[in-house]
């Protein structure tokens, strides 16, 4: 499907906001521009400017460096004459035999088995697009891609890698591996994609829209942004194949739950050690706040910067944030609804940024394995801190943030 056939199906006088649900005109769009919300701020529409097939270069780039960033050494460690290498899969194994299995299965899939089932997903979605493919399956396909963004973690895992990397530049030879190169590329891909998609298109052209679309509708579906009408609710999306909710029933509930949860793991994953370093025998404990110490210590600021937003501010954020969206929905209040709004979808953006920390635990305790010489090994608070990321992530998910703009209006 060539640029201005694309262009053409995407073309929509009304669009319904993801994030406060008005629904408002928006003009035939040139590329590289931007449509928002004029009640909430937020992104109606973005045209990438980059063509589909650049999209799919991209995406493809990054699916065929997955084998040799699978199947090569990301790393390689000597110290007293002793090497090790480190593989991607590693470090889920060294912490399922080290006895935290939950916490090495969560590695193995954010890093290991989600990026390239979210490529090869991706991939296929573009190419049957330019080839003008329009199977019923392409729509559930693309809700299922947009879904494993959030946990496909291979950008965060690069991060933690580098995390890793330069703590033990302090103490022993670290050399990045042939797979480590390819690794690195394809986590800048996985990037790269996701400004080079315009998502309207791509919908447009898996299936039209609500047909009528001047006459006004009561929702939009939360997945591919169809504007649906009433009596579609509790049905199947015509174009994704998601179940259509005006607004989710148990969403408030749910949050509600997961940031309990959030709130009871926060300090143990704070206060307790999330790994044990031992060198010549003796043990050092460390929590998450002296590892930013010890990246100070070594004069790595930026990282120190890093890992203290990631792993300290921004889980207490998302918790403080999402116990205010939840208590103003109660309290049907319409104070600073647009930076509430704006505040979620910062959340929304920056949760899954908060593992690199366990992504370095792994890849420490795969790496540095030389008995009492030196090794490392995972501890409970990397299991709670593990928690924390997932239950936020997941309490972020489940809430709507329209229900703060309904909340308002019921109460005006």
């Amino acid at each position: 499907m060539s640029v201005s056939e694309l262009d053409a199906v995407a073309a929509s006088p009304i669009l319904a906001c993801p994030d406060c649900g008005l629904e408002q005109a928006v003009p035939l769009m040139r590329h590289g521009s931007v449509a928002i919300c004029h009640r909430c701020n937020g992104v109606l529409e973005r045209r990438s400017g980059t063509s589909l097939d650049a999209a799919l270069a991209i995406a493809s780039t990054g699916l065929l460096l997955l084998v040799p960033a699978n199947i090569l050494p990301l790393m390689q460690i000597r110290m007293q004459g002793l090497q090790r290498s480190d593989w991607l899969i590693s470090g889920s194994e060294a912490l399922w035999a080290q006895g935290y299995r939950l916490l090495g299965v969560m590695v193995g899939i954010f890093s290991v088995a989600m990026p390239p089932i979210w490529l090869t997903g991706l991939v296929t979605v573009l190419f049957c697009v330019r080839m003008g493919v329009r199977a019923p399956w392409l729509g559930p396909l693309l809700r299922w891609v947009s879904l494993l963004r959030t946990w496909a973690m291979a950008d965060v895992f690069l991060v933690g890698s580098f995390v890793a990397y330069s703590r033990l530049q302090d103490y022993a030879a670290v050399d990045v591996a042939v797979g480590g190169f390819a690794f690195i590329g394809m986590a800048l891909a996985a990037l790269a994609t996701e400004p080079a998609l315009d998502k309207r298109r791509l919908w447009a052209a898996i299936g039209p829209d609500t047909p009528g679309l001047a006459a006004p509708t009561d929702f939009a579906c939360e997945s591919c942004d169809r504007r649906c009408d009433a009596g579609e609710e509790g049905q199947r999306c015509a174009r994704c194949g998601a179940t259509l909710h005006r607004r989710r029933p148990d969403a408030i509930l749910r949050a509600t739950a997961l940031i309990i949860a959030g709130y009871l793991l926060y300090l143990p994953a704070n206060l307790l050690p999330i790994m044990t370093v031992v060198r010549f025998g003796r043990p050092e404990a460390n929590t998450i706040l002296s590892g930013v110490k010890e990246l100070i210590d070594l004069d790595l600021w930026p990282l120190a910067i890093i890992v203290l937003l990631a792993s300290i501010l921004i889980p207490l954020i998302k918790l403080a944030g999402m116990t205010w969206f939840l208590i103003e929905v109660r309290r049907g209040s319409a104070a600073r609804l647009v930076l509430r709004t704006r505040l979620y979808r910062f959340i929304e953006i920056i949760g899954r940024w908060s593992n690199i920390d366990v992504f370095m635990i792994s890849i420490l305790a795969a790496l540095v394995q030389f008995g009492e010489l030196s090794n490392v090994r995972a501890e409970p608070g990397a299991v709670a801190f593990a928690g924390v990321v997932v239950v936020t992530m997941f309490a972020s998910h489940s809430f709507d943030p329209r229900l703060m703009w309904d909340a308002a209006d019921g109460a005006a």
